[in-house]
């Protein structure tokens, strides 16, 4: 399992784009990139190659007050175990668009509703090769 990465005190503001590259390990049952607070994740990307009962989904879900919400899954998958992938996430007051390698968006709601988010933290069975907030 690899070590998480966590990014404090990140300046990521709404109508930015932060740009996540990175590797799938070659057996990776999936990874997970969490954005929002140091307690409270307004974007939660679960990327399942085959975890929690699910197969190739991607799972979002957002986790306010102590306790996760309701997760938003999205058929489209298309990460590969050993292979690099690329996101792209923007956001405003609304909602995430998360942009995956593919080109398909997922939508997920802003449920916290800030403006600005300072902490990043990536986990899971993936290597992070860079990140980019512009």
């Amino acid at each position: 399992m690899t070590q998480p990465v966590v990014v404090k005190n990140m300046s990521f503001k709404a109508g930015q784009t932060l740009t996540i590259t990175g590797v799938a390990n070659p057996k990776a049952t999936g990874f997970a990139i969490n954005v929002g607070h140091e307690k409270d994740i307004a974007l939660h990307m679960n990327a399942r190659f085959d975890a929690h009962g699910d197969q190739r989904t991607v799972v979002c879900n957002s986790y306010q007050g102590g306790k996760w919400c309701e997760e938003v899954r999205d058929a489209s998958f298309p990460f590969q175990q050993g292979k690099e992938f690329k996101l792209l996430i923007t956001f405003n007051a609304k909602e995430f668009q998360v942009t995956l390698s593919d080109g398909k968006v997922i939508r997920f709601p802003n449920r916290l509703g800030d403006s600005k988010y300072q902490h990043l933290k990536f986990e899971g069975e993936a290597r992070i090769q860079g990140l980019e907030v512009k």
